[in-house]
């Protein structure tokens, strides 16, 4: 991690990040994986409010940020309260069918052997709304995570090698047998912690870090870190912290838009506890009746143009420029082929609906839409360039410009 560019006059370090574009790019994809995506974007709910202004010990933002990397707790199980604000259009569920097609069919099932357990399509909810996840944690090998539904509930299991998702409403089961290897669904912020860990990762030199006051989150005693882009053009306008005074843990993350209003991001324990969980908590088997799809099989169903989408959209990304630096880092690569058609005329009554949702703009990059949401805006240009980042419409086009 950079040096710490404090508002309580700490300049020391509090160890190294790794440089080069890594890093840069680490920077940009903060407020893309805080959103749940994520991660988890939210508008703030009395049921997240904190209470009380506990007398604690004075810290300052080294001391705080340390803690928190120091913080090994390897245990814990609670309720955390999460929602999501972005300002999105509703599209009357278009999004979520296209969410869930991506797992493989309406709903996520189908015949191509999609299944509505599939985390990789399931999580994606948290990147809307308001939701209450229920969390279990016994050491790096054994995790659970379950999302309440109305009348329904889905539970995502890790116990050594094994991977489980479940969706009670559809009585399908999703399994996966992985070792040695990362698992996508880990990606997914589920607590405060994960969501504070990619945030910490933008501490640089372009970043003020301060402690400001204390607070009591799920009933125990917190201090508030807050962290605030310095540079301007940013569409972040703070994150703020609770960090546990004991155990150094993250209770609660707060991301609020430069734009302000409510929160963009709002995740927080309601309960939580430090003890060892039932062993019984990650116990799994297939419920009778269930349909089961196992990831390899599905994997082996894909369809051929599919798996060669996948790679020619691996391609690109390796060809992924990030422009910039700290919280205005954007993050461009060439699509090689034709923009979106987002007027009447290029792309008919599609062009005209994706041209609603987008703002028209010029520049001497040529012509383009650029998509915006509360936190995260992207800029496509006609011949089918991204530009995309926490960054103003202003700073898009700009650097569209000075990429030509």
């Amino acid at each position: 991690m950079a040096p710490i560019d404090s508002d309580d006059n700490t300049t020391a370090g509090a160890g190294e990040e790794p440089g080069g574009g890594r890093s840069r790019a680490a920077r940009y994809v903060v407020p893309v994986a805080v959103m749940g995506l994520a991660a988890a974007t939210i508008g703030l709910v009395p049921a997240l409010a904190d209470s009380g202004d506990p007398d604690l010990p004075k810290v300052t933002a080294e001391e705080l940020v340390q803690k928190i990397a120091e913080s090994d707790v390897q245990q814990l199980s609670g309720t955390v309260r999460i929602s999501t604000d972005l300002g999105l259009p509703d599209l009357g569920g278009l999004e979520s069918g296209m969410m869930s097609g991506m797992a493989g069919g309406p709903g996520g099932g189908g015949k191509d052997g999609g299944s509505s357990a599939d985390p990789s399509a399931k999580l994606t909810e948290l990147a809307s709304g308001s939701h209450t996840l229920r969390v279990a944690a016994d050491g790096p090998d054994r995790q659970k995570v379950s999302l309440l539904e109305d009348a329904a509930e889905y539970s995502l299991i890790h116990d050594g090698k094994d991977v489980w998702g479940y969706d009670s409403k559809s009585n399908e089961v999703y399994h996966s047998t992985q070792e040695g290897e990362e698992r996508p669904e880990k990606d997914v912020p589920a607590t405060p912690k994960d969501s504070a860990d990619q945030a910490l990762k933008a501490i640089d030199d372009t970043t003020s870090v301060k402690v400001a006051g204390t607070a009591q989150v799920a009933g125990r005693d917190a201090y508030r870190l807050v962290v605030e882009p310095r540079q301007k053009g940013s569409t972040v306008g703070a994150v703020t912290v609770a960090v546990d005074a004991e155990t150094g843990t993250p209770l609660k993350f707060t991301l609020t838009p430069a734009s302000g209003g409510a929160a963009v991001v709002d995740a927080g324990f309601t309960k939580v506890s430090f003890a060892k969980p039932d062993a019984s908590t990650f116990d799994f088997a297939p419920p009778k009746g269930a349909k089961v799809t196992e990831a390899d099989e599905k994997a082996a169903k894909a369809p051929e143009h599919g798996r060669k989408a996948e790679g020619d959209l691996a391609k690109e990304l390796d060809g992924l420029k990030v422009i910039g630096e700290g919280w205005n880092s954007i993050a461009a690569f060439d699509t090689g082929g034709q923009g979106l058609p987002t007027g009447a005329e290029a792309g008919g009554d599609l062009g005209g609906f994706l041209g609603s949702l987008g703002d028209q703009v010029k520049g001497d990059f040529g012509s383009g839409t650029v998509f915006k949401t509360r936190l995260v805006n992207a800029l496509i240009t006609e011949d089918g360039k991204v530009y995309a980042g926490a960054v103003t419409k202003d700073a898009l086009v700009k650097a569209a410009d000075a990429a030509k």
